[in-house]
């Protein structure tokens, strides 16, 4: 899966043959995927107006794992907020008392959506366009959090490949969702056509989508971690089960 998705909305179209463009990306989200620490109050997030001539108005929500607009177990505060030109701010994601309805001994998946609305053009024959970024957001229980001063092996490397035929099958054994988004033979070679980045949910299996001749008895998958970085890992097979060793953070 990508890191995050951004879409372009047209917000207004007037008559004419001509259309120009006069709204680019202009705010911005300070990561790529949000984390929000059970026992926490809430979580702050810095964003800020790329554009120095105009004010946006930058608008959150919060979407349940369907992709559906949730209200609740948390919300985001301001739902809406103006920039002004060249200007940062922070918007919070609120926790509920319906967190603790969640499951606790694994993590949830939530999407936050950050919308721009640009000022309304008073010039004809103009289009006006919206990006809207949308990042993974992580509900992870105070029990599975990672404590605070212990340094531990990334659960990432506890992943690990099982041939299945002409096929690997990637086997998630930990509590946390886990993003690939890379396959390789080799640490130099890069991902074949037929692969797809994947998350596999918690405690999960799932076909990596590449046959085992192409990736070899050593496949490297690289994911993605908390912040945003990609390190890879390189798995050895023997009689079928691979398992995982670190390989230098990619960047």
């Amino acid at each position: 899966m990508l890191l995050f998705k951004r879409y372009t909305l047209v917000l207004l179209t007037l008559a004419g043959t001509c259309t120009a463009l006069i709204s680019q990306a202009a705010v911005s989200l300070d990561r790529t995927r949000v984390i929000f620490i059970g026992g926490e109050k809430s979580v702050s997030l810095s964003i800020s107006n790329q554009n120095t001539q105009l004010p946006y108005l930058a608008q959150g929500w919060i979407e349940n794992e369907q992709g559906e607009k949730i209200t609740s177990p948390m919300v985001v505060l301001p739902p809406v907020q103006r920039l002004e030109p060249g200007a940062s701010s922070q918007i919070k994601i609120q926790g509920l008392p319906e967190l603790s309805l969640l499951s606790q001994d694994q993590e949830s998946l939530f999407y936050f959506n950050l919308r721009e609305i640009p000022p309304r053009s008073d010039k004809a024959n103009t289009l006006q366009i919206a990006l809207q970024t949308r990042v993974k957001l992580f509900y992870r229980p105070v029990a599975i959090a990672a404590k605070k001063g212990l340094s531990e092996a990334p659960w990432q490397e506890q992943l690990t490949l099982t041939r299945l035929g002409n096929s690997y099958q990637i086997n998630n054994p930990t509590p946390y969702f886990i993003t690939v988004i890379e396959a390789a033979p080799d640490l130099k070679a890069g991902s074949p056509a037929e692969f797809k980045p994947l998350m596999i949910p918690p405690k999960s299996q799932q076909d990596l989508g590449v046959g085992t001749k192409v990736l070899g008895e050593k496949p490297v998958l690289t994911y993605v971690n908390d912040y945003g970085g990609r390190p890879q890992l390189q798995f050895n097979c023997v009689a079928g089960s691979c398992t995982a060793s670190p390989v230098a953070d990619k960047k």
